[in-house]
């Protein structure tokens, strides 16, 4: 079992930027991602990464938020980042930390069925 705890959301402005951290008891070398859902709308895939106990890590990032958002992982600490700039009002929804039921080699974009754990979900709210 993985228990995490996001944190760092909060009310921006347009343009404006956000980190979220994710705090993982137990283990940590499992892919983790980031999913948000907007009210009345799925839960959809933001990024993701691959863990390594050799500080090498693959990340991916859906085109959506491509060169705006970036997923990081720091083992030691037990924490996965996601660091949003230029945030959009589109991208205001509930973000939830996730971790994959399985590790894998290369990370890639994934389905809500292929997580096993969920965080408690951070809210980001982008102004216009």
């Amino acid at each position: 079992q993985v228990h995490l705890v996001e944190s760092g959301g909060g009310l921006v402005q347009a343009g404006g930027s956000l980190r979220l951290s994710c705090v993982a008891s137990g283990r940590t070398l499992n892919t983790m991602g980031w999913f948000r859902q907007a009210p009345g709308k799925e839960r959809e895939f933001v990024a993701a990464i691959t863990g390594s106990n050799s500080r090498v890590y693959y990340a991916y990032v859906t085109d959506s938020v491509k060169g705006r958002f970036t997923i990081s992982r720091d083992d030691a600490e037990r924490t996965v980042y996601l660091q949003m700039s230029n945030l959009k009002p589109e991208d205001t929804a509930v973000y939830y930390c996730a971790a994959a039921l399985t590790a894998a080699t290369m990370a890639r974009q994934l389905t809500p069925r292929e997580i096993g754990s969920w965080g408690q979900g951070t809210q980001v709210t982008v102004s216009s």
